[in-house]
């Protein structure tokens, strides 16, 4: 008798793949949190330059900030959010490189993003990136998996060790993170 023909063992076989299926289904990716590493990433610009997490923190620490992106039409509160910052652009200049994420389909979602963009001065200093079809999203455990979502707005401050120093998730759309609370932990000695 050999193994392949021993029943016992076939289902012993089958048993032990369905578990080590279900053990990594269990596992998904978690948000990166405070004083651990940010798992380290890279995404495109609008004009499709290459924005990598690591680069970027070996000059200055950055302000990562996930927006819901294009859930089916532009957040408001993901637009005020935005304002918010670029209006505080001057006190984040040589303190802090600003990120900000903007998932969704990779259908269309660089027209989505220019349409986003249309109404905002952008600074020099700050970065918009995409992230289609929410690959860095799921990758930073923050993919909203409800009908007509994208991702938890979230913010994370990285300082330039690579550690996270700030973390704030919001499970619904608003509780968004502010300037001021980003500004008083830069504030702080590391």
């Amino acid at each position: 008798m050999t193994f392949k023909s021993n029943p016992r063992f076939l289902s012993g076989l089958a048993l032990s793949l369905a578990i080590t299926a279900a053990t990594f289904t269990l596992h998904a990716a978690a948000p990166p949190q405070m004083g651990a590493p940010a798992p380290d990433f890279t995404l495109k610009t609008m004009d499709t330059k290459s924005v990598t997490l690591s680069a970027e923190t070996a000059k200055l620490p950055v302000v990562l900030i996930v927006l819901r992106g294009w859930p089916g039409y532009q957040c408001p509160l993901c637009t005020k959010q935005v304002h918010e910052f670029v209006r505080q652009a001057d006190a984040f200049a040589g303190k802090a490189r600003v990120i900000m994420v903007y998932p969704g389909p990779a259908e269309n979602l660089q027209a989505h993003a220019n349409e986003f963009l249309k109404d905002k001065s952008w600074p020099n200093d700050f970065l918009f990136v995409t992230d289609p079809d929410y690959v860095f999203t799921k990758s930073y455990g923050l993919r909203w998996e409800a009908p007509g979502e994208t991702s938890y707005p979230s913010t994370f401050l990285i300082d330039k060790k690579g550690r996270v120093q700030f973390v704030k998730i919001s499970k619904n759309h608003g509780g968004r993170s502010t300037p001021a609370e980003i500004l008083a932990v830069l504030a702080k000695p590391q």
